[in-house]
């Protein structure tokens, strides 16, 4: 991990946080268009149009996915997470819609 820091060391505070914010977002979106696909695949299973959808889909999620994961190690260094908020932030990648949450709660400079 200690690469990825080193990578981020290269860039301003600002614009790391303001990546990780904008990666949150579209994570949580592309959640949302997933699901859609889902529901599309399973009412329209032998369309070609939901398996081209449901493929485009999941690999854009599966692209923000993987950059809120790499994006971790750095925001935490930025906001001196403790290991709780860190493995919470981890876990919360995995659940539909909570790195909104965790951009709106646990990203902040001014938290108790």
């Amino acid at each position: 991990m200690h690469f990825i820091e080193n990578f981020f060391s290269k860039y301003p505070q600002e614009k790391v946080i303001k990546w990780f914010k904008q990666i949150c977002l579209a994570e949580a979106i592309s959640w949302f268009f997933l699901f859609t696909a889902m529901t599309w695949i399973r009412t329209d299973p032998e369309g070609v149009l939901p398996i081209v959808y449901i493929s485009t889909i999941g690999s854009i999620h599966g692209l923000f996915f993987t950059l809120y994961l790499l994006f971790l190690p750095a925001t935490r260094k930025i906001y001196t997470w403790d290991d709780e908020d860190s493995v919470f932030a981890l876990i919360s990648a995995f659940f539909p819609f909570a790195t909104i949450w965790i951009d709106k709660k646990i990203a902040r400079f001014d938290r108790e």
